[in-house]
């Protein structure tokens, strides 16, 4: 049976590797499944849409450190481009920007 990747968990983030067959997963892990299924019962009755993602104060500070993160590796790939930096040296600092820019993409 092949597998492929197909999306990413709509709780926390994480890449789903799929069978070719049977219904796609919407969530990496039951544990995933369970909080969304507590978020969604959280927001019943508020007004809140229940597609609205609903971030703590830590969660959304944590999510803007982990851009502003990456947007430094940016700026250091650009700086290295600037001054003429070695290939080896480009490929390190690329390996760390999509290492960061994977993490950013996590709401959680």
């Amino acid at each position: 049976m092949s597998r492929r990747l197909l999306s990413c968990c709509l709780w926390c983030g994480r890449e789903i590797v799929e069978s070719e067959a049977g219904r796609r997963r919407r969530y990496c892990r039951q544990s995933c499944r369970q909080r969304a299924y507590e978020h969604r019962n959280s927001l019943k009755g508020t007004g809140i849409p229940d597609d609205s993602v609903v971030l703590s104060a830590q969660e959304a500070a944590d999510l803007a450190d982990r851009w502003f993160a990456a947007r430094c590796a940016a700026e250091d790939v650009a700086t290295a481009i600037g001054e003429g930096a070695d290939t080896d040296e480009l490929r390190a600092l690329s390996v760390t920007l999509l290492t960061l820019t994977r993490e950013a993409e996590r709401l959680r």
